[in-house]
């Protein structure tokens, strides 16, 4: 049998790979830059550990609570912990460069081939699929696969080949920055997440930490790219006590997409991660969703191997939105609402600093799956809300003027 295609050897490729050598498929692992450093802020759960069998020594840190700060300047420190409590309470800060090369390095050791260079043409025909790719040098080869896996990003090269439109995308811009000790103690286990149109209209600013070092970053919708560096010095600016001394030694920036995309699987090829789409509202986060769409999708294609038409392929998206479309659509509509506004990103602080919101949040975060609320408890918190949308739309109250407030929803 000609040899699976996987185009993109990141976390959602090299995790498509592996799972399909584990299944005995023989593996070409496409990268275009083996060099590069895929940017990301670099948060996982601690699900993925246990359900990929990744180590946890890749683990940069365990960050145990975090901090929104509104608009105004007002905060809402939120505990990582779910409904009952665990020892997984926490979200794991990796670094790409260690985090991907594992994975990469493990599908390899499995058996995949990595060969690096850059899909430029697809051709989808009865008996498989004509690839042809560009290495560093500007030599094409072309060959034959069995099928294919598109795991190429949010510009990916395999979605563009099979004629679909580009997705809307945003933008996130970060900077590493070695910071003195004594700044750097303020995030031992701690994250913050900035709101406001100063760094982000309709996303937010961040500093995640590292083992030696965080990262400062800001996100931009579609159409707003060309203010990223703008916002990110702003952010930056806004939160210059807490970085004095500090060192940047690496800027990135990489594209998301803004959705999914209608249709995932086609005759012989599948898309997953960014180009499928499958970045969660709200929160950005795409690790785990690429490495779980590349294990679903392997896992589907290798039980299709003898027909991998779009029916057989569409087992795939059938069987992803079965488990995921109720959290996909409640996390875009909690981005929309959220972040709607300068007003709604102080709602959105009050809705954070409730216990039970915390919970449920970091339940569902933890464990990838909508958690049940009692009445009770989904009234009580309706009311916050509520109360939290009258007092911050209250006619000719201006947000400036709850600056610093201490009231709580």
């Amino acid at each position: 049998m000609e040899p699976v295609l996987v185009v993109g050897a990141s976390v959602g490729g090299s995790t498509a790979a592996h799972t399909l050598r584990q299944a005995g498929v023989p593996v070409v692992l496409l990268e275009k830059d083996l060099k590069r450093i895929k940017p990301c802020g670099g948060a996982v759960p601690p699900v993925a550990f246990d359900e990929f069998d990744i180590p946890q020594s890749l683990i940069s840190r365990k960050v145990h609570r975090t901090v929104v700060y509104s608009p105004t300047g007002r905060s809402a420190d939120v505990q990582v912990a779910g409904v009952n409590g665990s020892a997984n309470d926490y979200v794991a800060m990796v670094c790409r460069e260690d985090f991907d090369g594992y994975l990469r390095r493990r599908a390899v050791d499995h058996g995949a081939e990595l060969v690096e260079g850059s899909l430029t043409q697809l051709a989808v025909r009865g008996s498989g699929v004509r690839a042809t790719y560009r290495t560093a040098q500007g030599t094409d080869h072309t060959f034959t696969a069995h099928a294919v896996i598109g795991a190429d990003g949010a510009y990916s090269p395999t979605a563009r080949a099979l004629g679909l439109p580009n997705l809307p995308r945003c933008v996130a811009l970060q900077e590493r920055m070695y910071l003195p000790p004594d700044k750097m103690a303020r995030w031992e286990d701690c994250a913050d997440l900035y709101l406001g149109h100063d760094v982000s209209p309709d996303l937010y600013g961040w500093v995640f930490p590292k083992k030696d070092h965080v990262a400062v970053g800001i996100g931009a919708g579609a159409g707003r790219t060309s203010e990223a560096r703008i916002l990110l010095a702003q952010l930056k600016q806004r939160i210059a006590p807490l970085l004095e001394g500090g060192e940047v030694f690496l800027r990135e920036a990489h594209a998301l997409p803004m959705h999914p995309r209608p249709q995932m699987a086609f005759d012989r090829v599948m898309l997953i991660g960014d180009a499928a789409g499958l970045v969660v509202g709200t929160s950005g986060e795409g690790i785990y969703w690429a490495m779980k769409s590349g294990a679903l999708a392997a896992a589907t294609l290798s039980e299709s191997l003898h027909d991998p038409s779009v029916i057989n392929l569409q087992r795939y998206q059938q069987q992803w939105w079965r488990r995921y479309r109720t959290m996909y659509a409640f996390l875009r509509f909690l981005q929309r609402w959220g972040y709607g506004s300068e007003r709604q990103m102080e709602v959105f602080t009050d809705m954070c600093r409730d216990r039970d919101v915390q919970q449920l949040t970091f339940e569902s975060y933890m464990h990838k799956r909508m958690t049940r609320v009692s009445w009770p408890k989904q009234m009580r918190m309706t009311g916050k809300i509520i109360r939290s949308q009258i007092r911050h739309y209250l006619p000719n109250r201006r947000p400036s003027s709850i600056l610093h407030s201490q009231s709580v929803a």
